[in-house]
């Protein structure tokens, strides 16, 4: 199975009342993975792609927790699939080695990521054609 057949949306429980929501995601319970960082977007112009890469060793869940984006994800097979981030309780599972791009964002747009490693630029590929030989040579 391929790394793209594993991305998936994930859905995070609501707690709240009159006083306003509350959402909780614990490393290991609600991604399946320990969170060791945590970064966000905010003020990216609806035309402005970001992202534009593919991970060896991280994982990340994306959650948009104000506004909303897209994100369309590649397996660097031909396949594609687009998930669009609007509801602050609701996140994509991103595994290693799955092409991203996330775009199309609103004004009030701000994208939490929890990512399973610490950064390593070397773990990066920022090259599709690079990426598409690198997942070629899994197939070997």
């Amino acid at each position: 199975m391929h790394n793209m057949n594993k991305v998936k949306m994930l859905s995070f429980k609501q707690n709240g009342d009159d006083r306003g929501h509350l959402v909780v995601i614990e490393g290991n319970k609600d991604v399946p993975f320990d969170i060791k960082r945590i970064f966000y977007i905010y003020g990216s112009d609806p035309n402005v792609i970001r992202g534009q890469h593919a991970n060896r060793e991280t994982e990340f869940v994306l959650v948009n927790v104000a506004g909303k984006s897209k994100v369309k994800v590649y397996d660097g097979k031909g396949n594609e699939a687009i998930f669009i981030l609007n509801r602050p309780h609701t996140g994509i599972y991103l595994p290693t080695m799955v092409w991203k791009d996330m775009y199309d964002f609103s004004e009030d747009s701000v994208l939490l990521v929890l990512a399973s490693e610490a950064y390593n630029p070397n773990e990066y590929i920022r090259n599709y054609d690079e990426f598409v030989e690198e997942i070629a040579k899994e197939e070997d």
